[in-house]
């Protein structure tokens, strides 16, 4: 059934297209016009796509799918756009033509059931990548910002592949329109709830001129740097780490910082990991290292990001640390700085950081970060297309980034998922119990790492 490669990974089985993949675009009239990207969403950092794998028992009808998708892109029509450059002195700068073009749809077969699937979740491997479609496109500009694959199983269930450009769209607008999709296959004769949709990304334009008024860790200019630990990861070979935190683990780690310090779940866990993280890569213990992690702040802008908003209304708080005292202290210690880092990102902190941005020459600090995105909170997990909610969702590659996620079923705990170096991670364990209160579990439905330019595709 399963085919084995060289690195005793087994392999899935080939996906079979009956017909090529196609364009769907919106089935009534949308404006033509092009839509400003703000600094949060034009950085370099965010020039991929997203690519979220769902597992449903049953499936859908093809045609179905395909109505209601041309249905929903008359609301979220940018999806069916193309990113292009503008046309100014500075060319590097994207904006999204809104040019109705259409959103790619692929739909294949491949001959496993939902339960082979779900054996396999010990061992991902490259050859999860062949239920996403690849477009063949020469940079990231020219993929469109909507991929659909949707691959029927032999037992009548189906997997879902999304891939969506994070210069468009963060998790939470991510999650917002997958809602909206949703909605219209299961419930098509009924009213969309009644939830905005707000396009423009103008209330987070830059000043003029530029004001940077704090300085913003988060970022460098420096294009070289002594020890690279991001470099260093990406020229390994990496397997993906992933562990369950159950409402009782995450409880544990709550006690050891009572009756000191109150937190939240992420915090504790940020902290936590971040801390694991450094111990297993055995640094230097001098070197300052970093933990980067996505913060909505729709509501921390003056006024609000409006509701409705899908755009990037997330930025990157910043926590750092030398190795030595990140490790040799308690976990109190690392959650204080993760709450510090959260505390100073209100309005004036985060339009610093937009004009900041206006600087072409300034990148995200990855040399000696370890970056954590939070899916768990943003309700991706809860969609239901008219045949019941997934099985499992999750990401369909896994990545040096570590990203917190859902855990269908329990709505209080969360999969913790990073790709560490084969060395590192031994025997095909979870490196994450630093503390000595978790149990080592296999990893779960996750597969290697990809390369930058892999992301384009």
């Amino acid at each position: 059934m399963f085919k084995s490669s060289s690195s005793q990974e087994h392999d899935l089985p080939s996906c079979v297209y009956k017909n090529k993949p196609i364009l769907i675009t919106p089935n009534s009239p949308t404006p033509n016009h092009s839509i400003y990207l703000s600094n949060l969403d034009d950085q370099t950092f965010l020039r991929f796509s997203i690519k979220y794998l769902y597992v449903f028992k049953k499936s859908i009808c093809l045609d179905v799918f395909k109505f209601s998708l041309s249905s929903v892109l008359v609301d979220y029509y940018p999806l069916a756009g193309r990113l292009k450059r503008t046309v100014s002195d500075n060319d590097q700068k994207l904006q999204i033509d809104c040019n109705g073009e259409g959103a790619i749809f692929a739909e294949a077969f491949m001959d496993i059931s939902v339960n082979d699937f779900m054996q396999l979740s010990g061992k991902p491997n490259r050859s999860w990548r062949k239920l996403l479609f690849r477009v063949e496109a020469q940079s990231f500009v020219d993929v469109p910002p909507l991929v659909v694959q949707i691959t029927n199983l032999r037992c009548g269930g189906m997997i879902m592949c999304v891939a969506i450009n994070h210069s468009v769209c963060d998790g939470i607008g991510t999650s917002q329109f997958l809602r909206a999709w949703a909605h219209k296959t299961s419930k098509p004769k009924l009213d969309q709830p009644n939830l905005p949709i707000f396009h423009t990304r103008h209330m987070l334009v830059p000043r003029t001129p530029p004001e940077v008024k704090f300085p913003h860790p988060e970022y460098t200019k420096t294009t070289l740097d002594d020890v690279d630990i991001n470099q260093f990861l990406q020229s390994q070979q990496l397997v993906p780490s992933s562990l369950i935190f159950t409402t009782s683990n995450i409880l544990k780690l709550k006690r050891q910082l009572v009756p000191s310090l109150k937190c939240t779940t992420f915090e504790a866990l940020a902290a936590h990991t971040w801390r694991s993280w450094v111990k297993s890569l055995d640094l230097t213990s001098s070197l300052n290292v970093k933990l980067l992690f996505s913060m909505n702040v729709r509501k921390k802008m003056t006024p609000d990001i409006p509701e409705g908003y899908y755009g990037n209304g997330f930025v990157l708080g910043c926590a750092q640390a030398n190795v030595n005292d990140l490790v040799d202290s308690n976990l109190c210690h690392g959650v204080k700085l993760v709450q510090q880092a959260k505390s100073r990102l209100n309005d004036e902190y985060v339009r610093s950081m937009i004009d900041l941005l206006e600087d072409p020459s300034v990148k995200t600090d990855l040399s000696r970060s370890l970056v954590i995105s939070q899916w768990s909170k943003l309700g991706l997990e809860d969609l239901d297309f008219g045949q019941g909610k997934p099985l499992h969702m999750g990401p369909l590659t896994s990545d040096i980034y570590c990203l917190f996620l859902p855990v269908v079923g329990h709505i209080s705990a969360v999969r913790v998922l990073v790709s560490m170096p084969e060395t590192v991670k031994g025997s095909g364990q979870v490196s994450l119990s630093y503390d000595p209160i978790l149990v080592r579990i296999p990893f779960f439905f996750s597969s290697p790492v990809t390369t930058p330019e892999e992301r384009t595709r």
